[in-house]
């Protein structure tokens, strides 16, 4: 695996990091989050667990945001996937980074979002280790959108298939995979 023409070398790094270190073939397939058989396993979090590699990562999604025109104040999503993204981009931006909590905080402010405060206006990126379908990433769409924040783009490190791409696209919001399964030479997530 190499990295296409006119990819910078930012990208071949983070792909080499995630082709080596977060992609895994497995003789026996597993169920995915969106209840599909692959025999791939793709472990976001496993290619980014020092700081230098999420510096690696994080500055080639933050190039990615900027070749792509997505400006932002804020990046993050929900909570675990995105979580470490959010952190290293915010870190080689100087941006505020959030995330999404898959459920509502039941004592002190009762929130969503932890972290920056998001409020209307405020441009988010959202990010996430591996997307599949795009789900999980829609849910902290509409979180961030409900407190008033505008959704810039969406970069997930790794997209698994052609669905979430779409599902974007259907909100106007720009979307870019930072490694795709083409990439990766795996078979996609099939939209059923």
């Amino acid at each position: 695996m190499s990295a296409a023409a006119g990819r910078p070398a930012s990208w071949q790094a983070a792909f080499d990091l995630i082709a080596t270190r977060g992609h895994e073939r497995r003789e026996e397939p597993f169920k995915l989050a969106s209840g599909q058989l692959s025999h791939d396993y793709i472990d976001g979090k496993y290619a980014i667990d020092t700081g230098e590699r999420l510096t690696i990562v994080s500055r080639a999604v933050a190039e990615l945001a900027e070749r792509r025109g997505i400006e932002f104040d804020a990046v993050g999503g929900l909570t675990m996937g995105a979580d470490p993204l959010a952190h290293g981009v915010a870190m080689v931006t100087g941006k505020a980074w959030f995330s999404v909590r898959k459920e509502q905080k039941q004592r002190g402010r009762e929130q969503w979002i932890e972290g920056t405060r998001l409020q209307a206006g405020t441009r988010v990126l959202l990010v996430d280790d591996v997307i599949s379908t795009g789900g999980s990433t829609e849910i902290a769409f509409d979180r961030v959108t409900a407190v008033g924040a505008v959704v810039t783009g969406v970069i997930p490190m790794v997209d698994r298939g052609d669905i979430a791409a779409k599902r974007f696209a259907d909100r106007n919001v720009p979307f870019a995979a930072l490694v795709t399964y083409r990439d990766l030479g795996i078979e996609p997530v099939k939209d059923v």
